[in-house]
Formats: structure tokens, C-alpha cells, sequence
């Protein structure tokens, strides 16, 4: 199993658990998010590429895979993801490099061009 199919499962299996636990304010959090990335007056596809630039900012490496999965799936390329990540790394600085490395990782996965 992959790095991205352990974290997969384990986002899929620990969204699950804590929707359980009923707490309003979670699922209503949870809820903002999902209707977030809907199409709107920006299409889904853009508003992950968003997602995933902000995340790489916040230093986010969970955000990171989730957003690449979406942006692949979406249909974004390899050269338009990394004029994302160029924006990510200008934004937030060196500080962000470690994080650049894990997205870059992260598609080559994705992509298939490397198994962990």
C-alpha cells in the first residue's frame, strides 16, 4: 500500500468517525468545507487549485495530498501544478520548501513515476 492509499483510508476512516460523534458544529464545519470547493461563480476545478496553494502556504501536508488528488482528478497538469506550487513558494517563502518537496513527491505518486 502507498503513502497515498494509507492516507486515503485513514482520511476516509477518521471523517467517518468523527462524523459519528454528531457535534453540530463539526458537521456544520465539515459541511462549509465540502460546499466551498463546489462550483460557483469559480468552477471546482479552480477553486482546488486554491486549495491546494493556500495549503502549501499553511504548511499543510495532509491539505497538500488531498488538494493534489483533486487537482489530478480535476485534470490539471503537471506544468499548471507547478506554476501553482511556484505561487505557493513565492507567497509563503523558504519556509515552504519541505512542503514544496512533499507535493512534488505527492504527484510523482499520483502520477505513478515513483513507488514508495
Amino acid at each position: 500500500m502507498s503513502r497515498l492509499d494509507e492516507f486515503q483510508a485513514y482520511r476516509a476512516r477518521m471523517n467517518e468517525r468523527i462524523l459519528e460523534i454528531g457535534h453540530l458544529g463539526i458537521k456544520r464545519f465539515f459541511n462549509l468545507d465540502t460546499m466551498a470547493y463546489a462550483d460557483g461563480a469559480l468552477p471546482a476545478k479552480t477553486k482546488e487549485l486554491l486549495g491546494l496553494t493556500a495549503s502549501m502556504v499553511l504548511r499543510c501536508n495532509d491539505c497538500i495530498d488531498y488538494h493534489i488528488l483533486q487537482c489530478v482528478e480535476a485534470g490539471w497538469t503537471d506544468e499548471e501544478l507547478y506554476e501553482a506550487f511556484n505561487v505557493a513558494l513565492v507567497v509563503g517563502g523558504s519556509i515552504v520548501i519541505p512542503h514544496l518537496r512533499h507535493a512534488v513527491e505527492t504527484l510523482d505518486l499520483r502520477r505513478g513515476r515513483e513507488e514508495k
